[in-house]
């Protein structure tokens, strides 16, 4: 084996290879634009990477070593609880079982008497806490009155707020910090949230006595989506931006702390367990990137965590700690072509973001939420077109899955994803219209356009019937007259439905509303014409065509 070797291929001899596969298609289409607008290539190598970089190749890696705050990082768990008695119970179990920073948001189901906040206090004093409060006068900041003088110093943890706070005598707890999170939740590409980080911290460094007194109070918080090597990227791009930010202040960079938590944008109602997937796929990301303090958030945190969601969420951090020994190695990412020119895109065009902020004013005076917005629409276009996933909800979804009504008001506010799904499916569950497919000539025939058909209304949490598989025109037709159902889909070949559309629209009953799988753009208007309802495509806007069946629906029943 030590004498064999492989002759390597170029980058232009794998693209000859490519273009031959392709078959006709552009080379081109193998490249993909993200919503942050930088496009992932196909193949990334070595020589590709260092003609990006250069030199710049091992500043950058050297650069994301040295600005990890910690060598670890640190479980987050966020305590639940419907009583001060019940939330100090959890607490402490969660203490017991891993978590290693009390998270709390002050939001909670009982008051924050006099008695649960001394039982607070002997905790802070010893663990360090990471607090989500409105503003210093919340009544979760009277935990720090209930604190001795002679422990203040040893008080670690970290405070988000609308608004950097101050805490006398707290030497140790960060107050300072940039939350990207609430723009996450807006639909922020990573581009805007790297902007934004470096904007509030200018902000925040203006008003500071110095840089040290200001990173020494600083940290910044993030949110890491599902997209896997992009949220990597975010991270290690941070580390390379605040030096340079730290530079522009005229100070040698201090590394300031990165706590950050899994996406509720890309949770969903349905078919929650997969939001469990998600948050593995997010945390696990997280961790190569090299964030400091993490939470994972419940998979049905939307509605009300339960005990074992909540140790479950848990887990998939201590696993990610103690099992994939993935904290045995510096930078674990560090390297990667990919990876490394995905980094180098993020810090190029969140930079230049940031001096655009700078030279607006300021945060403030830039437009930023009409740019998230145009982000935000171009994400729902692709869940509702397909073009991207959210699986077990616009795709792969499950017509049985029943969607909890609860709702938890701390994230009332989350542009998910996922809400046009949700809101169709409670549209079409009070409509309970029948619903089937036709199915015509042999299984293998029609079966690729029905399962289509079918996927696509369980989205809505419609299970289409089907009629079997009808062999002949008169078949279909005498089925049809007596088909007792409200709306029904044509499943065919293009050169079947050519006959036997038109034969169905003149027999189909009245009340019946008629579609067919495919695109016939020539027989549309026709088609149409003679009592067609419409079609059914891949590329078609699901919310957008599940609305007009259900408005048609409505109209033929009265």
């Amino acid at each position: 084996m030590k004498e064999i070797e492989f002759a390597s291929a170029s980058y232009e001899q794998w693209q000859e290879q490519a273009i031959k596969a392709l078959k006709g298609k552009p080379f081109e289409s193998l490249f993909t634009k993200t919503v942050e607008g930088i496009t992932l290539e196909p193949l990334y190598t070595e020589t590709t990477l260092i003609e990006k970089l250069g030199e710049q190749l091992e500043k950058q890696v050297a650069t994301i070593r040295t600005m990890k705050a910690t060598d670890s990082f640190e479980i987050a768990q966020q305590i639940y609880g419907d009583t001060a008695e019940q939330f100090l119970a959890n607490l402490q179990d969660s203490l017991a079982r891993g978590n290693e920073v009390l998270t709390i948001d002050s939001r909670v189901a009982f008051e924050w008497d006099e008695s649960i906040l001394t039982s607070l206090a002997d905790f802070i004093t010893e663990y360090t806490f990471k607090f989500i409060v409105e503003n210093g006068n919340d009544p979760l900041m009277q935990v720090f009155a209930k604190i001795a003088d002679d422990k203040k110093q040893a008080v670690t943890g970290f405070i988000i707020a609308r608004e950097a706070l101050e805490l006398a005598d707290f030497p140790n707890i960060r107050t300072a910090h940039s939350n990207t999170v609430k723009y996450h939740n807006d639909g922020a590409n990573a581009v805007q949230e790297l902007a934004i980080a470096l904007a509030q911290a200018s902000d925040l460094a203006k008003v500071s006595t110095s840089y040290e007194a200001f990173a020494q109070k600083f940290f910044v918080s993030f949110a890491i989506d599902t997209q896997f090597f992009m949220e990597i990227a975010k991270i290690r791009a941070f580390k390379v931006l605040w030096k340079a930010f730290s530079k522009g202040l005229g100070a040698e960079a201090i590394a300031v702390p990165v706590v950050a938590e899994t996406s509720v944008r890309s949770f969903s109602k349905l078919d929650v367990y997969v939001n469990l997937l998600r948050a593995g796929n997010e945390a696990f990301a997280g961790i190569i990137g090299g964030v400091d303090v993490f939470t994972v958030h419940p998979h049905d945190v939307l509605t009300k965590p339960t005990e074992q969601s909540v140790r479950i969420a848990r887990n998939v951090l201590l696993v990610a700690n103690e099992e994939s020994h993935v904290l045995n190695v510096v930078d674990p990412s560090g390297g990667s072509y990919f990876i490394e020119s995905l980094t180098a895109d993020l810090v190029k065009e969140a930079w230049q973001l940031f001096l655009s902020i700078e030279t607006a004013g300021g945060l403030a005076a830039y437009d930023m939420d009409a740019k998230i917005t145009d982000v935000y629409q171009t994400r729902i276009q692709q869940v509702e077109t397909r073009k991207a996933s959210l699986i077990g909800t616009n795709i792969y979804a499950n017509p049985a899955d029943e969607m909890a009504v609860e709702c938890n008001e701390q994230f009332v506010d989350v542009k998910r994803l996922a809400i046009p799904f949700e809101k169709v499916r409670e549209s079409y569950a009070q409509q309970k219209a029948k619903m089937a497919i036709l199915t015509f000539g042999e299984l293998k025939n029609f079966k690729p356009r029905a399962d289509f058909v079918a996927g696509f209304f369980a989205t809505a949490g419609i299970t289409m019937e089907q009629s079997g598989a009808l062999a002949t025109l008169e078949e279909a037709e005498r089925w049809l007259e007596t088909a007792q159902y409200d709306y029904i889909v044509v499943a065919a070949t293009d050169d079947d439905a050519l006959q036997l559309v038109p034969a169905l629209l003149k027999v189909k009953q009245e009340q019946q509303l008629l579609d067919v799988a495919g695109k016939f753009k020539e027989q549309e208007q026709a088609w149409r014409a003679a009592g067609l309802n419409g079609f059914i495509f891949a590329g078609q806007n699901i919310i957008e065509k599940l609305n007009a069946v259900m408005a048609s629906l409505k109209e033929v029943q009265g």
